[in-house]
């Protein structure tokens, strides 16, 4: 379950109380910034650091007063949208003693998302971004208090269960794609990759302690306490967005907006006309779909690191990806100035496939974990300057629809993945299944860098 909708907040005055940078930053006029594309504050006229902080995170966006709000809470609620995601599959099992079950739940958060994400898109390219993220996260907040309603009376109901993870996966559909089209209204463009490495570091540092937390908690507190501690948690995200200054259509209104399915479609043929916006989203695809093993983990843990111990290596495997995840954005320093984005997403999609190719050749589990966390560096730098390209090559009224697609894949590509592994995997084996998809990913990335230039010519 992907609960990656939660934002940030921090306490620096009333909500009515919007500073010059933030309104600057929203894509307002101000002197000596073009208001026009709404991508914020000019240039940085700050000297690139020296000795080690040029390898430390790059924490330029952070200066900006309305992104830091929306990025600083991300820290709770990181780590408690995790405590949910654990809480739900653990109720359901529980209740069932079946995995399947686990796994039509899983499915029942799916469709909704994806049908709501490519609406939401463009919902979020029509009205007030602020306003959207106000209902939404407000939304996913009272999906989070019933959450815990149902938990302490003890309903014990599967069908309530998948309703509530059905109608929270709705309300992030509507939320990611204006969320994440908002940041570059926030911020100038040259800090779009840092402040993605921002974002995207501390949702990384959640999947990592949530969980633990989350196994250490329900000894102690109980089951229904993590579903509150997540919704206490949403109460900063609600403040923070109430807090933003107003992201409304930079036509001002003066153009009637719509969101239908005619604006769906036309997000499509946009991505069809900007060829490196699609190639950007068949990079991830590639990557994504024959490059992540998850799904044999198990598997793997048994049979190929059992001497291990099963349990331990398991959890040392599902841990290794965020784990290097986290590493890179913590050094996102070392490329966040990067300005061939093109070139950088080919690199760390070859560098992610190079990574699966030794984690499936090895038998020792820490050459495995240091493959996966290579990979997940990797991936890092990928969801980077993917997401950067994202920002810069859309205008401003395309944004959320193209975010909106972006959710899509995010999540439903690793799904596919689990299928196509999963098959291959009883065919051929686990080594070669993973061998197999990681030589993929390396070749047909190298195809599409070479029969396709203008991802590799991209840079700003």
């Amino acid at each position: 379950m992907d609960t990656s909708s939660r934002s940030g907040v921090e306490d620096h005055g009333d909500a009515g109380n919007t500073s010059a940078d933030d309104a600057s930053a929203a894509g307002e006029p101000r002197a000596g910034r073009a208001a026009a594309g709404g991508r914020g504050a000019g240039p940085s006229a700050a000297a690139p650091p020296r000795g080690w902080r040029r390898f430390a995170m790059d924490t330029r966006p952070l200066r900006r007063p309305a992104y830091r709000r929306l990025w600083s809470s991300t820290i709770v609620t990181a780590v408690g949208s995790q405590l949910t995601a654990v809480a739900v599959p653990k109720q359901i099992y529980d209740i069932t003693g079946s995995s399947a079950w686990v796994g039509y739940a899983s499915l029942a958060g799916l469709v909704p998302m994806v049908v709501f994400a490519l609406w939401g898109g463009a919902v979020a390219d029509s009205v007030d971004r602020r306003k959207l993220l106000l209902v939404t996260n407000t939304g996913i907040a009272v999906t989070s208090v019933l959450f815990w309603v149902q938990a302490a009376a003890g309903l014990d109901s599967v069908a309530v269960l998948m309703v509530l993870l059905a109608l929270q996966q709705a309300f992030f559909g509507l939320n990611s794609p204006a969320r994440t089209a908002s940041v570059a209204r926030l911020v100038p463009e040259e800090e779009l990759p840092a402040a993605n490495a921002l974002g995207s570091t501390v949702m990384q540092t959640g999947l990592v302690a949530g969980p633990l937390l989350a196994g250490a908690l329900i000894p102690v507190v109980g089951l229904p306490e993590l579903y509150l501690i997540d919704a206490l948690a949403l109460c900063a995200t609600v403040w923070a967005v109430w807090r933003l200054p107003a992201l409304p259509p930079l036509d001002g209104g003066r153009a009637p907006r719509r969101a239908g399915v005619r604006e769906v479609v036309d997000g499509f043929r946009y991505i069809g006309m900007q060829q490196v916006l699609l190639l950007s989203f068949v990079a991830d695809i590639i990557a994504m779909v024959f490059g992540m093993p998850r799904a044999l983990f198990p598997q793997m843990a048994e049979e190929t690191f059992g001497s291990y111990g099963p349990e331990f290596a398991l959890g040392l495997l599902f841990a290794a990806i965020p784990v290097g995840a986290v590493i890179g954005g913590l050094l996102s320093g070392t490329f966040s100035r990067a300005r061939r984005h093109g070139w950088m997403v080919i690199g760390s999609v070859v560098g992610w496939g190079l990574a699966v190719v030794g984690f499936g050749l090895t038998s020792n589990l820490w050459v495995a974990v240091a493959c996966l966390a290579a990979g997940g560096v990797a991936d890092m730098v990928s969801m980077v300057f993917r997401g950067a390209i994202l920002l810069s090559a859309a205008t401003d009224e395309m944004r959320g629809r193209m975010q909106g697609v972006f959710t899509v894949v995010v999540a439903g590509g690793p799904r596919l993945a689990d299928v196509l592994h999963g098959t291959a995997a009883a065919g051929a084996g686990t080594r070669w299944a993973v061998v197999g998809g990681g030589a993929l990913v390396v070749l047909l990335t190298l195809g599409l860098a070479v029969l396709s230039p203008a991802l590799r010519r991209y840079r700003v």
